[in-house]
C-alpha cells in the first residue's frame, strides 16, 4: 500500500529507526533525514555518529531540534522523502523550552497534511511501562501519549515495531507491507 505519511513507533532499540530508514530507502526518492537530537555530550555524539554510519551515503541530514513543521514544509516535495527521527526527542526539546505543546503538535499535523512528498516519522511508545516516580517524567509520558495519538490520527499509516518486527496498526487491513 502506498502512503504519503507513516508514523513508526516502538520501544527503545526495537528497530523502529531501521524500519523507517528502510521505508524511505525503498521508495527510490531523494532521502532527507531530519534529526531532532541535540548532541550535548560524548555518549550522544557517539550515538549520532553510529546512526549516520548505519544510514550510509545518499542521505541529506538536516539538524532541527525544534521547528520540524517548518523543515517539513521547506524540504518535502515530489521526488523527496523526509524521515523525522524522532518525535520523542523533539518533544523533550520543546518541553525544556516551555513551548506551547498543543500548538506545536497542531503545526506538525498541518505540515504533514500539506507536505509535498512522503514523510516518515519515528516516535517512542513510552506509556507501556510503570508509572514514573516524578512529576516531570509523568508529564513527559502523558505528553508523548498525546503527541503520538494526534500524529497517528494525522498520518495515513502507523507501524508498531517490536523485537525488530513491524506490525501495521493503520490502516486496518491484512496487507502487511507499507511503501512510499
Amino acid at each position: 500500500m502506498r502512503c504519503r505519511s507513516v508514523l513508526v513507533t516502538g520501544g527503545a532499540r526495537s528497530g523502529k529507526s531501521s524500519h523507517a530508514e528502510a521505508l524511505v530507502s525503498a521508495s527510490g526518492l531523494e532521502r532527507v533525514y531530519l534529526a531532532t537530537s541535540v548532541a550535548e555530550d560524548g555518549e550522544m555524539r557517539a550515538r549520532v555518529a553510529r546512526h549516520v554510519e548505519a544510514r550510509g551515503p545518499g542521505w541529506e541530514t538536516i539538524e532541527e531540534p525544534l521547528d520540524i513543521a517548518g523543515a517539513i514544509t521547506t524540504r518535502s516535495a515530489p521526488g523527496t522523502a523526509v524521515l523525522v527521527d524522532c518525535l520523542t526527542l523533539w518533544l523533550s526539546n520543546l518541553m525544556f523550552r516551555d513551548a506551547d505543546l498543543p500548538a506545536e503538535t497542531d503545526r506538525l499535523a498541518a505540515a504533514l497534511q500539506a507536505a509535498g512528498g512522503p514523510v516518515v516519522l519515528v516516535t517512542n511508545e513510552v506509556g507501556s511501562g510503570i508509572v514514573p516516580d516524578n512529576a516531570l517524567a509523568r508529564r513527559f509520558r502523558d505528553e508523548q501519549g498525546r503527541l503520538n495519538r494526534k500524529i497517528a490520527a494525522s498520518v495515513e499509516a502507523v507501524v508498531l515495531v517490536a523485537c525488530g518486527l513491524p506490525l501495521v496498526l493503520k490502516p486496518n487491513s491484512l496487507q502487511p507491507e507499507i511503501t512510499l
